[in-house]
């Protein structure tokens, strides 16, 4: 069973950074998985925020480009979310996701990933 668990979050500023983590554990090398960020905010749907395909591929949603990067340690089993220029609409709680094999073209869709973490908050105030 997979077991993912986030950290991280927080409060900042606007234009401020913040780098989340999420360590992951499970039967499957973490090489052999596909993970990504998703973030939900209250009265809205859970939105793909980054994702890092096993290939190596990366995918952002627009808003976060060039001001998100996701990078995964597979020695470290960890996935990370480097986040900067952070602003008042990047507010919500972040999940990590994972799934042993996603088409890049849906890696940002929820419904397609099979396990989660409890997620973290993030919080930019003005």
């Amino acid at each position: 069973q997979v077991h993912l668990a986030e950290s991280g979050g927080g409060s900042v500023q606007v234009g401020g950074s913040l780098r989340l983590s999420c360590a992951y554990s499970g039967p499957t090398d973490i090489r052999y998985m596909s993970l990504a960020w998703f973030r939900q905010s209250p009265g809205k749907e859970r939105e793909g925020v980054a994702a890092a395909l096993r290939d190596g591929y990366t995918r952002y949603e627009d808003s976060v480009e060039g001001r998100f990067t996701i990078s995964k340690d597979n020695a470290k089993k960890m996935l990370d979310l480097q986040m900067t220029s952070l602003k008042p609409e990047d507010t919500g709680m972040y999940y990590c996701a994972a799934v042993p094999y996603i088409d890049s073209w849906l890696s940002l869709r929820a419904q397609k990933y099979d396990s989660w973490g409890q997620g973290t908050q993030v919080t930019v105030s003005s």
